[in-house]
């Protein structure tokens, strides 16, 4: 499902990261909360590539999914 996020805990202690870098997703989905564009992230990382983006947002979105209760 999110074959470019990976989990290793010799790299930034197992938080979920871009293709094994030590390029966490929580720092790219905060970038782009921030305002940066895909463009401005791919500058500051050249070694990212669009989809890692992408797929950061989605999986972002995906942990926030929540399931509400009622009584």
């Amino acid at each position: 499902m999110f074959d470019r996020i990976t989990f290793d805990a010799q790299i930034m202690g197992g938080r979920a990261c871009i293709r094994g870098m030590r390029i966490p997703v929580s720092v790219i989905v905060g970038q782009i909360a921030h305002g940066a564009t895909f463009e401005e992230i791919l500058e500051d990382y050249p070694d990212l590539e669009r989809e890692d983006i992408q797929q950061a947002i989605e999986y972002a979105a995906w942990l926030t999914k929540e399931e509400v209760h009622t009584v």
